[in-house]
């Protein structure tokens, strides 16, 4: 092989990125269990910025179906109690003082197949996302024997390890897509 090589590490990450926002899309979704990176895709209008709800209060879990968030600035907790309640996991909290109380009620069936196809809506996205890195790599192998850096056979081989880095991927994401959907449905 020559020396100018297409940089199949680049792709990889990329679809690694791909899955990651896929990831933290599904920790969005609601499941009969409080976690506390449920709320992490929350931000609160806060000192002139939207912040995440993180950077402005401690989020708990102290029981199974319940949550907690500690705000540390007494002034934000009607910002904080807002954006949960305009979030759109359905939580109603109540306050108490610096404290809100985030019950998480009981899904209903019909609540469950919702998050189920938003779940493969998020996974349809992330595939998406993955064959377009691929698309990008294929291109950048294309040029690449176009302008002579590589051969023919460098370039098919190149782009059946594209390929298989992208069959990877989409079963990962299968396979996180299945989990989830495991959790969502489990009563």
């Amino acid at each position: 092989m020559s020396g100018n090589e297409p940089d199949l590490g680049d792709i990889e990450k990329r679809m690694d990125s791909a899955l990651d926002v896929f990831r933290k899309e599904l920790v969005g979704l609601r499941t009969g269990r409080a976690s506390a990176s449920l709320l992490e895709p929350i931000t609160v209008e806060a000192y002139g910025a939207d912040m995440p709800l993180n950077q402005v209060g401690t989020v708990s879990v102290p029981e199974s179906r319940m949550l907690t968030v500690q705000v540390w600035d007494k002034g934000l907790v009607k910002a904080v109690e807002k954006a949960i309640r305009n979030s759109s996991l359905g939580l109603n909290p109540s306050v108490d003082g610096q404290l809100l109380r985030v019950p998480l009620p009981e899904l209903s069936q019909e609540r469950r197949n919702e998050l189920v196809k938003v779940a493969h809506r998020y996974a349809e996205q992330a595939k998406v996302a993955i064959r377009n890195v691929r698309r990008g790599g294929m291109d950048q192998l294309k040029r690449m024997e176009k302008d002579g850096d590589i051969s023919q056979d460098e370039q098919r081989l190149y782009a059946d390890e594209v390929e298989a880095i992208t069959k990877r991927h989409v079963e990962r994401a299968d396979e996180l897509l299945a989990q989830k959907e495991q959790d969502i449905i489990q009563v």
